[in-house]
C-alpha cells in the first residue's frame, strides 16, 4: 500500500466511546435501568449463574465485536460485555476500597445511591480488564480499544473515609489506574481511553488537580491514550438540556493524544475544537435522546460542521457516549449509519473505499 493511500485509510476513522448492549438473557435490563449507573458490584443484575458465567460474557463478547465490524466501525471495543457499569468493575483490583459494605449518599438530585468506601490507601492489588483485553485482540484485526474510568470520576464517585483529600485520593487512583494500563499495553490493544463524566459536575475541582491525575494515569504508556467526557447517558434522559461544558478546553492541557466530546445531543458549537488543536477528537455525532437513529444525512452534516475547524486526519466520528442502555438493534442500526456518514464524507474528499 502507498503512504497516500495508507494515509487516506486514517481520514474519518470511526470509533465507539466503550460499551454496547448486553444480551437480555446475560442482564436483567430492568433492573438495570432501575439502578441507572451502579457505583458497587451489584450480583442481581446478572441473569446467569457464576459457574457458567464466564462462557456467557465470552459469547456476548463475541457479538459486541462481531456487529462493531459488521456495521463498518473501524475502532472496536469488547463491548464492556463483563461489566456492570463502566465504573465499578475497575474497584475489584484495588486495595483500599470496600465495595462489599457500600455508603449510601444523597445526590445533588436527592437520589440515594449506594458507593464505594475508601477506607485504606489505594493501591493496585490485580488486573481488573487484562484477560478482557487479550479476548478482544485476539478476536479482531481491527483497531481496538479498552476503556477505564478516569482518577477523577473514581474519586468523585467514592465516600472517602481514609484521605480527607479529594485530591490525594484522586492521585492514588490515578496511580492504580497507571499500573493497570501498563498491563493492558501489553495485551497489544491500541487505545486506552480513560472516562472522565464527572469533570462536568466539579469544573472549580477539574481546573485544581483533575490534568495533573489524568497526566499521572497516562505516565510512560506507549499505546494510543484517550479521555472521554459527556453528560451522561442520554438515551435515559430524553428532553433533558445539557448547559454546555465548563471544563472542556483545559483538556488541551494533558497528555491524551485523544479527546472524546459528547456533541451532537448538546448541539455543542464546532467552533470549540480550535481550542483543543493538536488533539485528535473522537467527536459524537449520534444523539443518544432521540427514540429513533438519524439516518446517516443528519450525522454526515455533522461531520461537515467539524470539518470547518478540524483537518480530518485529527477527526474521528463516534457516538456521543456508550450505547448500553439500547437495544442491540437500535445500537447496530446507529453504528451501521455513523459508518455510512463517515464514508460519504470521505467520498466528497476524494476518498475512494476498498
Amino acid at each position: 500500500m502507498t503512504q497516500d493511500k495508507q494515509a487516506q485509510r486514517e481520514l474519518l476513522r470511526t470509533t465507539v466511546v466503550g460499551s454496547y448492549p448486553q444480551p437480555d438473557w446475560l442482564i436483567n435490563k430492568d433492573i438495570l435501568r432501575s439502578q441507572l449507573v451502579p457505583r458497587v458490584r451489584q450480583e442481581s443484575l446478572w441473569r446467569v449463574e457464576q459457574e457458567l458465567r464466564a462462557e456467557a460474557i465470552r459469547d456476548a463478547t463475541l457479538i459486541a465485536i462481531r456487529d462493531m465490524e459488521s456495521a463498518g466501525i473501524d475502532v472496536v471495543t469488547d463491548g464492556e460485555t463483563a461489566r456492570e457499569s463502566y465504573s465499578n468493575h475497575f474497584l475489584s483490583a484495588l486495595e483500599g476500597v470496600d465495595d462489599v459494605r457500600p455508603a449510601t449518599i444523597v445526590s445533588r438530585t436527592g437520589h440515594t445511591t449506594r458507593v464505594p468506601r475508601v477506607v485504606g490507601a489505594i493501591r493496585h492489588r490485580q488486573a481488573a480488564e487484562e484477560g478482557a483485553a487479550r479476548f478482544l485482540r485476539e478476536q479482531t484485526q481491527h483497531r481496538a480499544k479498552v476503556t477505564l474510568p478516569g482518577p477523577f470520576t473514581l474519586a468523585q464517585q467514592a465516600k472517602d473515609e481514609h484521605y480527607h483529600d479529594l485530591e490525594a485520593m484522586a492521585f492514588d487512583f490515578a496511580v492504580a489506574l497507571n499500573s493497570e494500563a501498563r498491563l493492558l499495553q501489553e495485551t497489544g490493544i491500541d487505545v486506552i481511553q480513560l472516562d472522565e463524566p464527572w469533570l462536568r459536575n466539579d469544573p472549580d475541582g477539574a481546573r485544581r488537580f483533575a490534568i495533573r491525575v489524568l497526566n499521572r494515569a497516562f505516565e510512560g504508556l506507549r499505546v494510543r491514550t484517550a479521555v472521554h467526557t459527556c453528560f451522561g447517558y442520554a438515551f435515559l434522559r430524553p428532553g433533558q438540556k445539557s448547559r454546555g461544558y465548563e471544563f472542556l478546553t483545559e483538556l488541551g492541557d494533558c497528555v491524551a493524544e485523544e479527546i472524546s466530546i459528547e456533541a451532537a445531543q448538546p448541539r455543542l458549537d464546532p467552533g470549540v475544537l480550535r481550542e483543543l488543536s493538536g488533539k485528535s477528537i473522537a467527536l459524537g455525532v449520534l444523539d443518544h435522546s432521540t427514540p429513533e437513529p438519524e439516518l446517516p444525512d443528519v450525522v454526515a452534516a455533522r461531520i461537515r460542521a467539524a470539518l470547518a475547524y478540524l483537518p480530518p486526519q485529527r477527526l474521528l466520528p463516534a457516538p456521543d457516549c456508550g450505547m448500553k442502555y439500547m437495544t442491540r438493534a437500535v445500537a447496530f442500526t446507529r453504528l451501521k449509519n455513523l459508518a455510512a456518514a463517515a464514508a460519504l464524507v470521505r467520498s466528497e474528499l476524494g476518498v475512494r473505499e476498498n
